[in-house]
């Protein structure tokens, strides 16, 4: 294997984007984009997404090039970057993939089961069953369809639940009997960098984040994509709480004091995935990763 993929991923937070870009402009190779809320356009700010400089640094691949109503997937994501790499593998050795969404890091590295693909028809009837009974229907259908998974899903993930029900209703068959557990083989390298710092240094950057979010015009973003708050694209952590607040639900302070508790309750989850990987080699975003990267290359 002559081809390596270099995965940047580790707590929101913790400076991914920045090292990323030292690392790639050092490789002179592009950069994949894993976050699964970066994808889309018109909500920069609450998914601090790259900059126009950090895009003019270093081309990105898979940023801002959905719009908020399209739906978007890992499986999708699987397959999309599966086949962009040959073109990427002939400009060079590496690829630096940068994100923290664990399910498509997780996709590209080691594949997702093949499942069917939902017809308009089906989406459209989980989507309207969400609209008219809310999530807690759609659980409790999960419950009959799949017990197996329904006792595995995180229940106030609308995603995962509305994915699950639209899988067993395509198929006909529980969405837990088509999940195999087995990895793809890929015939590139895959190096997984988990950046990580002190727990209390994390968190202080993670609130210090959200009030620089504040200042750089995260409401009013929110409020230009309010009336899509039904989407799934904007069930993220920042627009919840805003939407909130905009809702009456919530008051200006306690909207920006829960969003940073959930951003790092979020850390906290990325974390605990990571732990459980053993082909994740824990580094600092101030280790110099050229240097480490010798180390795999020896």
């Amino acid at each position: 294997m002559d081809k390596t993929l270099i995965v940047i991923t580790g707590p929101t937070g913790v400076g991914k984007t920045a090292a990323a870009i030292n690392l790639a402009r050092h490789l002179h190779c592009d950069i994949v984009n894993a976050d699964s809320r970066q994808i889309y356009r018109g909500i920069p700010i609450c998914t601090a997404a790259p900059t126009p400089d950090q895009l003019a640094a270093v081309r990105h691949h898979f940023v801002a090039f959905k719009e908020l109503e399209e739906s978007y997937s890992a499986a999708q994501f699987e397959s999309d970057v599966m086949a962009l790499l040959p073109a990427l593998w002939q400009q060079g050795d590496h690829v630096v993939m940068c994100g923290g969404s664990m399910l498509y890091v997780d996709a590209v590295c080691n594949g997702i089961d093949q499942l069917p693909d939902i017809s308009p028809e089906v989406r459209a009837a989980v989507k309207e069953k969400l609209r008219l009974e809310g999530l807690e229907s759609l659980v409790r259908e999960l419950e009959g369809l799949d017990p197996q998974y329904a006792a595995t899903v995180d229940r106030r993930n609308t995603s995962r639940v509305c994915h699950a029900v639209e899988i067993c209703r395509q198929a006909g068959v529980p969405y837990s009997s088509l999940r195999t557990g087995t990895a793809k083989q890929r015939d590139f390298r895959i190096v997984k960098l988990v950046l990580n710092i002190e727990r209390e240094r994390l968190f202080d950057l993670i609130n210090r984040r959200v009030d620089q979010m504040i200042e750089a015009g995260l409401e009013e973003e929110a409020r230009s994509v309010y009336h899509l708050r039904h989407l799934n694209s904007l069930n993220t952590v920042g627009m919840k709480e805003l939407f909130a607040m905009f809702d009456g639900t919530m008051d200006r302070h306690t909207a920006i004091e829960r969003m940073k508790k959930n951003t790092r309750l979020y850390a906290k989850k990325q974390l605990t995935w990571y732990k459980r990987d053993q082909a994740v080699t824990w580094v600092s975003p101030d280790d110099d990763l050229m240097n480490l990267l010798s180390g795999f290359d020896s």
